[in-house]
């Protein structure tokens, strides 16, 4: 399979899952929080018109939106765009991981573009320490930022390590 159509489905996925998961938040959490996990983890619905933990929320909505938008759009495309263009040098963890960022990116920038806010609604927290709610496409960034880097620093270092020690 072509690498960048692996990049493609990943991107698909991921905008699709985040979509249908933020419907049913706004469904099912408008009026009430579900626990799944006592004092770890609950569904609860929160309109985030910031960037990540409420960056720039309290911004005027002029800045926030061609800030928010902007950035968005960028990471999409620039993502999209390195995937198609080093298709044959990267590997296939590579263009799922770029997959996940795309994916996400695009998922958060449609919610910004059509709600002008975005629909967060895992709340994942230790008794009363909370991280900030999230959702789907902020999940998929972070996994997939923070396997791209883990994937350049240790393991093709690996990989090159393992090269060398057969020459």
């Amino acid at each position: 399979m072509d690498k960048f159509k692996i990049f493609l489905i990943i991107v698909i996925v991921i905008i699709l899952s985040d979509l249908i998961t933020k419907s049913l938040a706004v469904k099912f959490l408008a009026d009430k929080d579900i626990t799944i996990i006592p004092n770890i983890l609950d569904l609860t619905l929160v309109w985030n018109k910031g960037a990540a933990f409420g960056i720039l929320a309290n911004s005027p909505e002029w800045v926030r939106k061609l800030i928010l938008l902007g950035a968005s759009s960028i990471a999409a495309l620039a993502t999209g765009i390195y995937a198609f263009v080093k298709r044959k040098e990267l590997s296939n963890i590579e263009m799922v991981l770029l997959g996940l960022i795309a994916g996400g990116a695009l998922g958060n920038l449609y919610d910004r573009f059509i709600l002008g806010k975005v629909r967060d609604f895992i709340d994942f927290h230790i008794l009363d320490y909370h991280w900030p709610a999230f959702n789907i496409a902020d999940a998929s960034i972070s996994i997939g930022i923070a396997g791209f880097i883990f994937n350049e620093l240790y393991l093709k270092k690996r990989l090159k390590n393992k090269q060398d020690d057969k020459i």
